[in-house]
């Protein structure tokens, strides 16, 4: 039963990642700090050393940064396939930065693994370099997670988690890297 439920997921979410597009999404939580700035009509900024600091680049230059893969999950809101990322059962220790923009996002502390297929955190490194806004597609109610430096999708957040915070960010891979710790 749970293998056919994982493969049902696994199906839904590659669909969803298939044919979602970039739009506009209105904030679960107003007061979130989860500003999307219109990366088509600004000019480029080197990434900076905090998360309160946005970076964004043109559609074009994201295309350029990224590799097609990265682009179609963090700047089309795609989803890879379950059980294919290079960090869904990686145990090694360190920190997992946006692969857009180099920002802090999680520590391996808090990565556990979930089952899902994907890599899973109870918590971010800090809540500010995170933002979450509310994912109603496919006639489904999600919370999606983004980066709050350069607002690239990196998964959702769910409340099936472990302890202590009961959360269960389930990220793609392929929008993080690992900076193992020596």
């Amino acid at each position: 039963m749970r293998k056919a439920t994982i493969c049902a997921l696994w199906l839904l979410a590659l669909v969803a990642g298939c044919f979602r597009g970039a739009g506009s999404k209105s904030p679960e939580n107003p007061a979130a700090k989860i500003s999307t700035p219109s990366v088509e009509d600004k000019s480029v900024t080197q990434p900076k050393t905090t998360p309160d600091d946005p970076v964004t680049y043109t559609d074009e230059q994201w295309r350029k940064r990224l590799t097609p893969e990265q682009y179609r999950v963090c700047r089309r809101h795609g989803t890879e396939p379950a059980f294919t990322g290079r960090y869904h059962d990686s145990k090694k220790k360190g920190t997992y930065l946006c692969v857009a923009c180099g920002n802090d996002l999680f520590d391996s502390e808090a990565k556990f693994d979930s089952g899902t297929g994907w890599p899973s955190f109870y918590q971010p490194i800090g809540k500010d370099h995170v933002g979450i806004q509310s994912d109603n597609s496919f006639f489904m109610k999600r919370t999606e997670v983004h980066c709050a430096r350069c607002q690239s999708h990196l998964g959702h957040i769910f409340e099936d988690g472990p302890q202590p915070t009961g959360l269960r960010y389930c990220i793609n891979s392929v929008a993080l890297e690992l900076k193992e710790k020596e």
